[in-house]
């Protein structure tokens, strides 16, 4: 989008456009929504034997490693022929979080149900009335001789209903100060006794996220990754994996082509005041996907992101949310219905992405966070 392709390049770029025409099913592409388990495990298993399941992980590791370059093809491609959104808190969270953190065993144990689709995990953050203020999670694990046991809640957990393993944030030292200093980082099996989930259905009309309750939960000791009360530190490289992921252009990229097909659709791609607005919502998802590409190569050199994981997440979701509203603006008095328009120059939806879009600014870490953490680190002003 914002650079020219090398002969290599467009050759692989070639091949990747190839072979998604070839084997990505009509029926997964242009979903606003991840489609069911039963829908997309499929066509990720299918990624996982061509080798393209994860293009960011090493090879020593059994991904692809491949170059900066060939990611971004990989997204800009996957975003072009309208490729699903796949579970990715295994690929991209807790993933790397394991090649940088976890030891031997559980890399081990770990690593090849993510790759080959066997296992799906869940990230264990949120908790009511601990969100935005992460610090103050109250689910408690106390350690008891080989295991811990697990006693709380956590909320807004995607895709825990369809889930085997979670990755949580638990509360291991009640007592210490600073409030961040007495938490560790756990793996938990989701079908250990003592664990409910209950899905939460969504204002799009979608449940991808669940509550999880837990019950006297029994946690071996050896699921611990890192030190005891260190998981604030994994947490945050966590975060950093977690925002650059939702950041990732193929959604921008996919809302854009939804908002040029219902102009077409409706006539308003030839008001010239809509072309402009068109145009600079164009410029601000290649410079996304600039940014992105900028991430992508710290995080791949295996620099931490810092501040610039706090300005890709605000740009990348308050970029889909004015996308959505380009969307609606395009399909003028067709904007309220609730099923996919079907026209000349394809079929779109209208109301799920907008509805959508509204958590995008929420999840992973609020705007508002976001601001705050870029005022103390980057401007230096008092908290």
């Amino acid at each position: 989008m914002f650079r020219h392709d090398t002969p290599a390049e467009a050759q692989f770029r070639s091949e990747v456009r190839t072979w998604l025409e070839a084997n990505l099913p009509a029926a997964l592409r242009w979903r606003t929504a991840r489609p069911e388990p039963e829908e997309v495990m499929p066509w990720y298993r299918t990624l996982s034997h061509k080798g393209w399941i994860a293009p960011h992980w090493p090879k020593e590791h059994g991904g692809m490693g491949a170059t900066l370059n060939e990611q971004i093809i990989m997204t800009e491609e996957m975003a072009r022929v309208g490729a699903p959104h796949l579970p990715v808190q295994g690929l991209n969270h807790i993933g790397p979080i394991l090649m940088e953190f976890g030891n031997a065993a559980q890399k081990a144990r770990h690593l090849p149900p993510i790759l080959d689709g066997s296992v799906i995990w869940a990230q264990g953050y949120s908790e009511p009335g601990a969100g935005s203020d992460l610090a103050s999670l109250a689910t408690r694990a106390t350690l008891d001789g080989d295991h811990f046991v697990v006693q709380g809640q956590k909320i807004w957990t995607t895709w825990a209903h369809h889930s085997q393993w979670m990755f949580a944030l638990v509360r291991t030292d009640p007592q210490a100060q600073p409030r961040h200093a007495g938490i560790s980082f756990l793996l938990l099996d989701l079908r250990s006794p003592g664990i409910r989930v209950r899905p939460i259905k969504t204002i799009a009309g979608d449940n991808e996220f669940a509550e999880v309750f837990f019950d006297g939960v029994i946690v071996p000791a050896e699921n611990l990754v890192g030190k005891l009360n260190d998981g604030w530190r994994i947490a945050n490289a966590l975060l950093g994996h977690e925002r650059l992921g939702t950041s990732n252009p193929q959604f921008a990229i996919a809302a854009l082509e939804r908002a040029k097909t219902m102009a077409r659709a409706s006539g308003l791609i030839d008001d010239p005041a809509f072309q402009d607005r068109l145009a600079a919502a164009s410029i601000n998802v290649t410079a996304l996907a600039a940014m992105f590409s900028h991430a992508v190569e710290l995080t791949n050199r295996q620099d931490s992101l810092g501040p610039e994981a706090s300005v890709l997440k605000i740009f990348g979701s308050e970029l889909l949310q004015s996308l959505s509203a380009l969307l609606i603006e395009a399909a003028g008095g067709l904007a309220t219905t609730e099923q996919p328009i079907t026209t000349n120059f394809g079929t779109v939806d209208i109301a799920a992405p907008f509805l959508q879009a509204r958590r995008a600014t929420i999840y992973g870490g609020s705007s508002e966070i976001q601001r705050n953490v870029l005022s103390r680190r980057v401007l230096n002003l008092p908290n």
